[in-house]
């Protein structure tokens, strides 16, 4: 059986305070976009794990997708599967590429043995591998708060807009991310009420705390999204901690940047 696990993008980002636990709250808007890896599931006489496209992890018992089968074994009692990864979604770049993966695994394995597991519990699962993890098992528009494990889904759709996304393939460890948060965001509008908002508006309202320093950081980051807003974006930011920018055209825009990995309509 086979999935498309696609990433996100986030549509504002703040970072609102750190934790007892060493995390850190945020508040975000995350929406699905059709940009997707590939993932195969079939049971086998051994496990076996394959990937291709961008390269991942050499360690396989590092990959999410063989953590989430772990995890699920551990609970199930699953038999030896074979499972092929294509990688399309670039590791690093804010993209929930990784985080996708692990979630469509935990529901493909739910779905190829019928384990009868609810949306619940696989959420709750998924939080075990990563805060980003949760999204993408109902995989819809959803305002993400906590340390990016809780959600609540938004009304907002931007079906038929067509979106660029371009990763340099810059590095920004999340952990350096953080470190480089000098004061933490107060909402004054609560983030489900600002994309409701009419678009030409988000630019003003929608900021993504991690650019303060990513784009003083690294120069070619700014640039980027300089050069979607002059190519007619109604909005662009950075995605997650970085390092991709993305722009949010009202139609198919007639541009080209040197490291698109990604563009298309909207879902």
């Amino acid at each position: 059986m086979i999935a498309f696990p696609n990433a996100k993008i986030n549509l504002g980002l703040y970072v609102t305070g750190k934790r007892d636990d060493g995390f850190h709250n945020i508040e975000s808007i995350f929406y699905p976009v059709p940009f997707c890896d590939v993932l195969e599931i079939i049971e086998s006489e051994e496990f076996s794990f394959q990937t291709e496209g961008i390269s991942v992890t050499d360690n396989p018992e590092d990959n999410l997708c063989v953590k989430a089968y772990n995890l699920l074994k551990e609970k199930y009692d699953l038999p030896p599967i074979s499972m092929f990864l294509l990688k399309n979604i670039p590791s690093g770049a804010g993209l929930g590429g990784g985080s996708s993966d692990a979630a469509f695994t935990l529901k493909l394995l739910n779905d190829v043995f019928k384990l009868n597991i609810t949306v619940g519990q696989l959420t709750e699962y998924a939080a075990m591998l990563g805060s980003d993890c949760p999204f993408f098992v109902p995989d819809y528009p959803a305002y993400v708060f906590g340390r990016g494990e809780l959600m609540e889904a938004v009304n907002l759709s931007l079906k038929g807009c067509y979106i660029v996304i371009v990763c340099p393939g810059i590095h920004i460890p999340t952990a350096e991310a953080y470190r480089n948060i000098r004061t933490y965001s107060t909402m004054k509008i609560p983030m489900p009420h600002q994309v409701q908002r009419d678009r030409p508006y988000w630019k003003e309202t929608l900021y993504n705390d991690f650019e303060n320093y990513a784009l003083g950081q690294y120069p070619e980051l700014k640039e980027i999204k300089e050069k979607l807003y002059q190519s007619g974006a109604f909005f662009a930011s950075m995605s997650g901690s970085g390092s991709s920018i993305y722009g949010i055209f009202e139609s198919k825009p007639d541009v080209d940047f040197k490291f698109k990995v990604w563009e298309g309509e909207m879902i």
